[in-house]
Order: C-alpha cells, then structure tokens, then sequence
C-alpha cells in the first residue's frame, strides 16, 4: 500500500535534524525574559509542558505557558533568538542518513517536504546551516498554513495544496518524531504516519498517536515506502 505515496511531509528537529536538546536551552532564555526563576517549582512545571509538547508551534506552546499574548510573544522572540544563536554556533547536524534518504526518496520521483514547528527566521537558520536550501523543494513552518503548527492538520494539507503532488491524502506519508506530528498526520489522512525514535517522544507515545509505523530513524523510510 505504500508503493502509491506521492508526497512526504518530514519534520526537521528530532527526525531530520538532530539539535542534541537546543530546545530547552532556548526555553532558558524565554523563561528569563518572562522572569520565570531557574531551579522553581513554575520553572519546573514549565520547562515539563515544553518537553511534553515538543513538535507543537513554539508560540502555541508560549500562548498556554503565559496566558496574554503579548508576554508569548515576548518569550517567543526570546526562544527563537536564542535558539538561532546556538544553530549559528554549530550545535546542530543532520540525523545520520537523513540527507540521503530524502534523496533517495526524491530520486523515486516523489515530493519531498520539510515542516516545523519554529517561525520561518528560525527554519532558515537551520536549512543555511546544514546546506539544505537546496534539498527539497518546499520548506513550511506554521505561519506559511495560516498560523497552525501541529497537531492541526494545516501545514501537510498545505503541502499538498502548494505541490499538488498527491491527488489524494492517503498518497501522502508523515514522518516525525512526536506524538504532534503523528497527529497532525492522521488528521490530516494521510497513508503512512511513521514516527522516528530519534527526538522526543517514544514508541508508545508515537503509536498512541496514531503512528502506522514507528522506525529507529528516518533512514529507514525509504524502505517502507518501497
């Protein structure tokens, strides 16, 4: 059944990019803007809604963390800045034998689509850093669906729609390393949810999710895609 994907959705960190846990270092820098104590109970409880959301939009995550919007937006630009500085100083690198599969992938005359739950400024730091501008013909992050992240369907519909690679859901596969991306790929119907146990999130995790297929990494998903 899955020799008939046309398109694939692929998350960046956790499942493409291997960021070596960036995200709670830049969450440091947020939660001192909003002058959230290191080492307290608030700090605590945040810094465990972030591990437990990995995947979702990063200022979804900040809008439920500090309530109004202007302090989400605060400590979104505070995330996003840091986490830039620390992308910039080379501590990220791809997940070993990610490049190659998503060319192995397109070579098969698939489409191949590259989403994440970071603002656009944040994205492209990642793809200068790694080379990848090049790499797949599409990029999206949440504000390119109209401001949805996972786990809403919006970013792989908008794939499809910005592509037209597939003429049906089921032709599309997702891939990520979170139960948000599972989501987001079953509701958005598509045929292959394969969660990846290189990021957040494990295999039972995935599989409650909804993932059809859960591998060691993305390396392996052109074998199942045949």
């Amino acid at each position: 059944m899955t020799t008939d994907i046309r398109l694939v959705v692929l998350d960046m960190a956790g499942t493409t990019v291997a960021d070596g846990g960036l995200v709670e270092r830049a969450f440091e820098a947020a939660a001192r803007e909003l002058g959230v104590e290191p080492g307290s109970p608030d700090h605590a409880d945040k810094l465990a809604y972030v591990r437990a959301t990995m995947g979702e939009s990063k200022i979804s995550v900040f809008r439920h963390l500090f309530g109004d919007e202007t302090a989400a937006r605060r400590a979104n630009a505070a995330f996003e800045k840091a986490y830039g500085e620390l992308v910039d100083g080379g501590l990220i690198a791809p997940v070993p034998g990610a490049r190659e599969a998503v060319e192995e992938i397109r070579g098969t005359g698939r489409t191949v689509v590259l989403t994440t739950g970071f603002a656009r400024v944040t994205q492209d730091a990642i793809l200068d850093a790694l080379g990848w501008r090049d790499l797949v013909p599409l990029t999206l992050c949440p504000a390119d669906a109209g401001g949805r992240g996972r786990p809403y369907p919006d970013m792989v519909l908008t794939a499809l729609l910005r592509t037209g690679a597939a003429d049906d859901v089921r032709q599309i596969a997702v891939a990520g390393d979170t139960s948000y991306d599972m989501l987001s790929g079953v509701r958005a119907g598509a045929g292959v949810v394969a969660g990846v146990l290189t990021g957040a999130h494990d295999a039972d995790a995935l599989r409650a999710a909804g993932a059809t297929h859960v591998l060691d990494s993305v390396a392996q998903l052109p074998e199942v895609l045949g």
